[in-house]
């Protein structure tokens, strides 16, 4: 943002020099990147003496002068009538560059060499006066530069302005800031509209068919309009912050951009369609030709200006070439509106179109602002264009933007900042930058601020508000109050923290993958079609096509880490990873649904080759382990698994997958992925993994530990062997035995599962051992015996199995 210190000037009196003008603007919030004095150009323009002048051999027209310049002289080639000997004039330099950009260089004009170039005023940027040479008085010294001669100087500050302060995108909203650390009052300008005919509402009217991406837009209109250049004074304003004047109707439209941050846009009237406006979507596919010349396909995303039949205006960003003023307009309808920033900012990045106008809207601009600068801009246009002016505006303001009312602690804000600042003090920077402050109490206030100030919103909004305004640099260090007390850490932190640690502990890496992943993974991992890890979240700018759209598991990422280990000949692996998994709700604007999910991959060696141990592969029953030994040392009991039904597994294998039931409650899953989903990504290495509803484990976590007495007598145990059909999980065997609550029973261990012979075909022989211990006195045989028997009896009924013959 381009702020003239001599346009300022027209606002807020300064009576400060420019650097201390930006030191206090930067310690405010605004921070000047840098100065640059718009008259630097005339440096390279002398003050020269014309001592002879020649006419040109080869041209009618011209002269040849000599210009004594105080160290030399110079020959110039000139063509201005007004050029006589004893005449003071500027001869600008080879290497001056114009207000208009060119740049001058030595030239060769009709077979003569020109060393310079005699100026006018309006090539020098200084006025209209294009008539002849600039000529100045005789108290001027010969070689000294034009700009120090004149006393030209008009500072320009570049501010690099945060995106929370669309505030300060005009020269009335900097100015503001001045006045508020200067004390002093901004001075705006007065609009009078001249006197007007007729009703507006006669000749045109606006229909908001989207009016939550427009809540607000307001038109004028004047007739007889003429279109041609700018007055000098309004290029110079322009071209002070760095554009380009183009006629007097658009002039005037940045003119007031600039001045109030409040984007305009003039149209054609007359080649406006039933001379209407109406503001809608734009229809999927509809095309539609910008100012700059290109064709923009649109999506119903973007809003555009139609008129009775088309669209005229990219809304917020860039007008139509079918409406733009021309030469030949007489008539314009003018445009002042309150455009959705999300809108515009989508609008413009899928356009690629970065304007002044969309620069403003997508970062907000004062929707009570419109009416302010559509009448501002209305008075240039009847008085610059010499317009008559219709009555009235249209104004289609549907739902007002309520005022926002913050509540305000002066004992908290002092205690946030570390200050002893008082209610009146407080009160006083408020009013400072147009807040309505009343005093509720001797120690509240209510403030409503300014509708420009969109990014004012809350209390600590106003904290901060407040910290700038008295200094940052007048704010003294001092140290929190905290208490020596520590806090715990949340029940879902320390059940994080604990994971990771028995993980680690039990021989896992975590592994920490992006959330982002490619939308082919669904197809990957061979999920159903009605899967709901299919109803995955777009990314609107992915950084690739593989990280496209928000991940719905964990297993994709690990079977990527996976991949890269391999190729890197790091084949053991155990990994494990905490995080958070999205899922498509379907609802337009609500958030995703969003679950923490305990994921891991085994592959390989069940350990790293020894020389006193040989190399086992790692199989379902150790990662099984693993989970039995993290959900133990969790506390958590009753933890059954179950096979999987084969139509539910998808990208594990039918036959080898268990679901993990924690009180009848589904929270997971361990087996070892389905052949197909390795060979999808490119695998040849039998992998396993699991998947914990982290969630969901929260729930069965307690805080009361559960410990029991070291037993004082001897325990005892007897093996059994059942043969029963093969079909049967050998943990509903073993749950039969434990629901006999036998009390003497301590504990099973299977040890043995055999199919084959001479085991006979659809059978499979199991064998486990019983654990017999009393917590009263050491048990006897006889009575261990027949209480074993006994459980076989009844087991064997209860499973339909039978004893192995001998």
């Amino acid at each position: 943002m381009k702020v003239s210190l001599s346009w300022l000037k027209e606002y807020v009196d300064i009576d400060i020099n420019v650097n201390e003008l930006a030191d206090a603007l930067t310690m405010a919030g605004l921070e000047v990147e840098a100065i640059a004095d718009r008259y630097d150009y005339l440096n390279r323009v002398i003050i020269g003496r014309l001592t002879k002048i020649d006419p040109h051999p080869n041209a009618d027209k011209l002269k040849l002068c000599r210009v004594d310049i105080g160290d030399r002289m110079l020959t110039v080639v000139c063509g201005a009538p007004n050029v006589k000997n004893d005449m003071l004039a500027p001869c600008a330099m080879p290497g001056t560059c114009f207000p208009k950009g060119t740049i001058l260089e030595k030239s060769i004009i009709r077979g003569k060499a020109s060393e310079g170039m005699l100026c006018s005023e309006m090539e020098l940027g200084l006025s209209a006066d294009n008539d002849g040479i600039m000529e100045l008085g005789p108290n001027y010294s010969v070689g000294s530069f034009l700009n120090k001669a004149l006393g030209l100087s008009d500072p320009v500050l570049e501010i690099d302005l945060t995106p929370n302060r669309p505030d300060c995108l005009s020269i009335i909203g900097t100015a503001r800031e001045i006045a508020a650390f200067q004390k002093k009052k901004v001075t705006y300008p007065e609009i009078f509209l001249p006197e007007s005919f007729d009703d507006i509402s006669d000749y045109t009217s606006i229909t908001l068919m989207a009016p939550e991406l427009c809540p607000r837009y307001a038109a004028s209109l004047v007739l007889d309009i003429t279109v041609g250049p700018s007055p000098f004074w309004l290029q110079d304003r322009l071209a002070s912050v760095g554009l380009k004047p183009i006629n007097n109707i658009v002039d005037i439209t940045n003119f007031v951009m600039m001045e109030t941050g409040q984007p305009l846009h003039a149209f054609d009237f007359d080649r406006l369609a039933e001379n209407r406006i109406v503001v809608r979507t734009a229809r999927e596919g509809e095309a539609f030709i910008t100012l700059d010349g290109k064709e923009r396909r649109l999506d119903p995303e973007m809003l555009m200006i139609c008129d009775g039949e088309k669209p005229v205006a990219l809304a917020g960003v860039m007008g139509g070439l079918n409406s733009e003023i021309e030469d030949t307009t007489t008539k314009v309808l003018l445009e002042s509106a309150y455009f959705d920033p999300v809108c515009i900012r989508k609008t413009s990045k899928k356009t690629g179109l970065n304007t002044d106008a969309s620069h403003r809207f997508e970062r907000g601009v004062d929707p009570n602002g419109t009416l302010i600068a559509l009448n501002r801009a209305t008075q240039l246009i009847a008085e610059i264009g010499g317009g008559r002016l219709i009555k009235g505006t249209i104004d289609a303001y549907p739902n007002p933007f309520p005022e926002k009312i913050i509540d305000v602690s002066v004992t908290e804000l002092n205690r946030r900042l570390g200050t002893c600042l008082d209610i009146n003090n407080i009160e006083n920077h408020l009013k400072s930058i147009e807040f309505q402050v009343d005093k509720t109490g001797n120690d509240r206030l209510q403030v409503i601020p300014p509708s420009c100030r969109v990014d004012i919103t809350r209390f600590e909004d106003i904290t901060e508000e407040i910290a700038r305004l008295f200094g940052y640099n007048k704010i003294k260090t001092t140290f929190p109050l905290i208490s020596a007390e520590g806090r715990r850490p949340s029940k879902k932190i320390e059940l994080r923290n604990r994971i990771k640690c028995l993980m680690t502990g039990l021989g896992c890496s975590e592994a920490i993958n992006y959330s982002f992943i490619s939308k082919s993974s669904c197809d990957r991992l061979n999920l159903a079609l009605d899967d709901k890890k299919r109803q995955v979240i777009d990314i609107l700018n992915p950084l690739s096509e593989d990280q496209s759209v928000m991940r719905t598991s964990l297993i994709p990422g690990l079977l990527e880490t996976m991949k890269y280990n391999i190729s890197v000949q790091n084949r053991n692996l155990k990994l494990f990873e905490i995080g958070n998994v999205f899922f498509n709700t379907g609802q337009k604007d609500s958030l995703a649904d969003e679950v923490e999910m305990l994921a891991g991959l085994w592959t390989g060696k069940r350990v790293d080759a020894v020389w006193f141990s040989r190399e086992i592969n790692c199989d379902f029953y150790d990662l099984k382990g693993v989970i039995e030994e993290l959900l133990g040392s969790l506390g958590i009991v009753n933890t059954t698994f179950t096979r999987m039904p084969p139509a539910s597994c998808f990208y594990t294998k039918p036959g080898f997958t268990a679901r993990i039931i924690i009180k009848n409650e589904f929270v997971g899953l361990v087996g070892e992925l389905h052949p197909n989903v390795l060979s999808n990504y490119d695998l040849k290495q039998t992998a396993f993994i699991f998947e914990l509803n982290f969630d969901r484990l929260i729930n069965y976590i307690s805080d009361t530990k559960s410990v029991s007495p070291i037993p004082k007598f001897p325990a005892t145990s007897r093996d059994i062997t059942l043969i029963v059909n093969k079909d049967i999980e050998t943990n509903n065997i073993l749950q039969s035995v434990m629901d006999l609550n036998e009390e003497l029973v301590e504990n099973l261990h299977l040890f043995d599962v055999f199919e084959g012979n001479p085991i006979p075909a659809g059978k499979k022989s199991i064998s486990f051992r019983i654990t017999y211990r009393s917590s009263s006195e050491t048990l006897e045989d006889n009575r261990v015996n027949n209480l074993h028997k006994s459980i076989s009896d009844r087991l064997l009924k209860k499973v339909d199995a039978t004893l192995p013959t001998v």
